[in-house]
């Protein structure tokens, strides 16, 4: 292979590498499609909410799913099928909130509830049913007050 030609192929397969990274995909899923991590989740935590509707997103390498559960509460699960959003209209149950964010909420604002929680590399996030979203590290310390 000459120099010309060895261009030529590592620059097709630069492009499909962007092309495969770079795709993204939304799929209906039913219930029975999820993996069973995510559905034992959803059994254990939110036996009352029957899914609604479940789509898998694939963005590059990375799988999300997201789920919509009657009682209009939104769920997203991680490719390993980690839970990493909720948001309700209504309170959470206890069980879903990391211990120790769920005791500094009850202690801190007695007549607020938890309708959201969120994580991400870093930290997590709650949202206060009135709207006031909390920051804490990944130990469930307290950080700030989120705008």
């Amino acid at each position: 292979m000459n120099k010309r030609q060895l261009r030529l192929t590592a620059a097709a397969l630069l492009i499909c590498a962007f092309v495969v990274t770079s795709c993204e995909s939304k799929k209906k899923k039913s219930a029975d499609q999820l993996p069973k991590t995510v559905t034992s989740w959803i059994s254990s935590n939110f036996a009352d909410h029957p899914i609604l509707q479940s789509i898998e997103e694939k963005e590059g390498l990375s799988t999300t799913y997201n789920i919509i559960l009657k009682g209009n509460i939104s769920l997203e699960f991680n490719g390993d099928g980690e839970i990493t959003d909720i948001d309700s209209n209504t309170e959470l149950p206890t069980a879903v909130i990391p211990p120790k964010i769920a005791d500094y909420v009850a202690s801190t604002y007695t007549e607020r509830t938890i309708t959201g929680w969120s994580l991400d590399n870093r930290n997590q996030e709650v949202e206060l049913d009135n709207g006031m979203t909390l920051k804490f590290d990944m130990q469930g310390q307290f950080l700030r007050i989120d705008d």
